[in-house]
């Protein structure tokens, strides 16, 4: 069993849906203070965020959507992306607001 569960995680790292026609307004690279979160059409999503001494990266396959929220992970292992404000137009840039942090869609 051992010696399956890294062939198991490459498998499930490697499933992911593309993101629903309703959603693909948050494919993208974003950037904001201290944040990087990258969203690709065929559902992947690669966060990094530095706060004080402490920094997370991810990479992982979106499981869903809950409303604006994006749900992303592996299995069990999820994490909630909480979007107060949807990606949106703003004085010639696209804006959208996740965990609290301002995100510029990058160009």
């Amino acid at each position: 069993m051992k010696r399956l569960l890294p062939l198991i995680l490459l498998l499930l790292s490697a499933c992911s849906e593309p993101l629903p026609a309703d959603k693909e307004i948050y494919a993208g690279d974003w950037e904001g203070p201290g944040m990087l979160l990258s969203i690709s059409s065929d559902g992947r999503l690669y966060y990094q965020r530095a706060q004080g001494s402490s920094s997370t990266s991810l990479d992982v396959p979106i499981q869903r959507f809950e409303g604006d929220n994006i749900v992303a992970g592996l299995g069990p292992a999820s994490a909630t992306f909480v979007v107060s404000q949807r990606p949106h137009p703003e004085q010639g840039e696209w804006v959208m607001v996740v965990d609290g942090v301002r995100l510029v869609r990058q160009e």
